[in-house]
């Protein structure tokens, strides 16, 4: 049986492709997950991907996601900077977790500089586009095997 990784996305990330391009680029969110998908296939790995503008639905993923899911992508978008909550569980959670962002937070305004998810997160991959995932995914097929 394959491991298991899901992709979550935060709020405002189901607007990819429409939203500040010049920022997030062009691709939209089905575009990410197809991708995150297809890595995920060529590494043996089962990937889900889920989206909500809801910091209790994502929480409720991620407490879900133990015992289910062997690892976790994580984009929070604007909940990144602000959410004590999101954090508490994601540290509840036993498996690893990548953090990634599409632009480069510590480029942009200062209240973008600081994440609560990193401090719990096993790496954090920003400013690479989307390409951000597939790499994520790439790292923890990594972790996984030595597991």
């Amino acid at each position: 049986m394959s491991a298991k990784v899901l992709v979550l996305n935060g709020p405002n990330l189901n607007m990819l492709g429409t939203r500040e391009p010049q920022v997030y680029g062009s691709e939209t969110l089905a575009d990410v997950e197809a991708d995150c998908r297809s890595v995920g296939k060529a590494l043996g790995l089962a990937v889900e991907c889920k989206q909500s503008n809801w910091e209790g639905q994502l929480i409720d993923w991620i407490h879900a996601a133990r015992g289910d899911f062997d690892a976790i992508v994580i984009n929070p978008g604007g909940l990144t900077h602000t959410s004590v909550s999101l954090r508490d569980a994601l540290s509840a959670y036993e498996g690893p977790v990548i953090e990634v962002h599409i632009s480069n937070i510590h480029c942009r305004e200062a209240f973008r500089h600081h994440s609560y998810v990193s401090a719990v997160a096993v790496g954090m991959i920003c400013g690479l586009g989307t390409e951000g995932y597939g790499l994520a995914i790439r790292r923890l097929a990594t972790l996984l095997k030595k597991a």
